[in-house]
């Protein structure tokens, strides 16, 4: 067993705040497996990189000895959780939530131990809960103490709606604190709220508050938003080796180090070593193949990570357009189609407004050359090789 003092530096490793170390630290001197607990609302289908932030650091937990507790919020995700939201978001149906939980269990086991993990729906106590519980449990927290939410803060102040229900998500996420008699709770920056209303409700309900450690959101691929399905932006753990490892070597160069430290399982010393050796002159790229290497071979394998720089070197080092690429066939709009939607139609982005964006950005390619005109019309012809970033190609005829 580690000492306390090791145990706390691989608990705090990347972390944004732990509440309270004093806390943690007797806790863990007990010697008592801690039962520690994240939860996550399967908003949709698949996991992505920036979900695994939180789950890497319960696989330490588990390292360490503990008790995970992988919450899957099927109660809470029909709710839908309001945070950095300024308008009410749509509830899920409980069938758009049974389908992306099954999806969820079938992806967290890439990173933690099947053995060691407690998948639990807060479904099962939530369902349980008569209106007149329901009731009780808002009784516990008054208007304004919701209101000091920023987001809601925010949305009061410039007289957006807030719906009733969305005020009873922090609640239903504090009471699964106390259904689970969590000792340590995991969550994003942006939870830090609902989090502590998890301590508060421990508190009412006579239990020990938890300890809380909020984690760092990532950023996605443009080093802007954070990690999202929604903004396009995204690495998902079930993409295939050779688009998770593009995607990866796409990111900056100083986005890369931000990728490091959420996500490798590297070294501190290592890590420090890296940092040395790149501001004595390597090339930082090389530690880019190194970590989506390292990110390839956990999601799928070391042979798979290795075919993946293999095409990744064929394709952009060299230059060379790939050879097997989706062929799309488009109908024109008149004697021709205007060049976003092709690019929409053809795959390459998820709107016309991304398409618009990636040309002014100069991230759109037509036969190798560089696009810069936003109206372009493609007549009728081709085939036309149309490349959009460094991963994305599509060999399009207008017919």
């Amino acid at each position: 067993m580690a000492s306390l003092d090791a145990q706390l530096a691989i608990i705090k490793r990347g972390c944004d705040e732990l509440l309270i170390e004093t806390e943690l630290r007797d806790r863990l001197k007990t010697g008592r497996p801690q039962r520690v607990k994240a939860g996550f609302d399967p908003t949709a289908p698949d996991l992505h990189l920036g979900h695994t932030v939180l789950i890497n650091k319960l696989r330490q937990f588990q390292d360490l000895g503990h008790h995970v507790l992988f919450l899957i919020g099927d109660f809470t995700g029909m709710i839908g959780d309001p945070t950095g939201k300024n308008v009410t978001r749509p509830p899920l149906t409980s069938v758009e939530v049974a389908k992306n939980a099954l999806t969820y269990t079938e992806q967290v086991f890439k990173i933690l131990d099947r053995d060691k993990t407690e998948v639990v729906f807060n479904s099962s106590w939530m369902d349980k809960m008569s209106a007149a519980d329901t009731i009780r449990l808002a009784a516990t927290h008054t208007v304004a103490r919701m209101l000091e939410r920023d987001d809601f803060s925010k949305r009061y102040k410039g007289n957006q709606p807030i719906a009733i229900h969305e005020f009873l998500y922090p609640l239903v996420q504090g009471y699964d604190s106390v259904a689970l008699k969590s000792d340590i709770e995991l969550g994003g920056t942006d939870q830090k709220f609902n989090l502590l209303m998890g301590r508060e409700l421990q508190k009412h309900f006579g239990q020990p508050p938890q300890c809380i450690l909020t984690m760092p959101l990532l950023e996605g691929l443009d080093g802007i938003g954070k990690m999202s399905k929604s903004l396009g932006n995204y690495v998902g753990i079930n993409e295939p080796p050779n688009d998770m490892f593009g995607k990866l070597m796409s990111i900056s160069d100083t986005l890369m180090w931000r990728y490091i430290e959420l996500l490798s399982f590297e070294t501190l010393e290592t890590i420090r070593t890296w940092r040395q050796e790149v501001a004595q002159g390597r090339n930082p790229r090389d530690i880019k193949v190194a970590f989506a290497q390292e990110i390839v071979t956990r999601f799928h394998s070391k042979a798979a990570a290795l075919a993946a720089l293999a095409d990744f070197e064929a394709r952009f080092r060299q230059g060379e357009v790939p050879e097997n690429i989706p062929e799309v066939s488009l109908s024109p709009d008149g004697d021709g189609l205007a060049i976003a939607q092709v690019l929409k139609q053809a795959g390459l982005t998820a709107s016309t407004s991304e398409a618009l964006r990636m040309i002014e950005q100069g991230g759109v390619k037509l036969d190798g050359v560089k696009l810069g005109d936003r109206t372009l019309v493609l007549g009728k012809g081709g085939p036309f090789v149309l490349q959009v970033g460094k991963r994305k190609f599509a060999r399009v005829t207008i017919a």
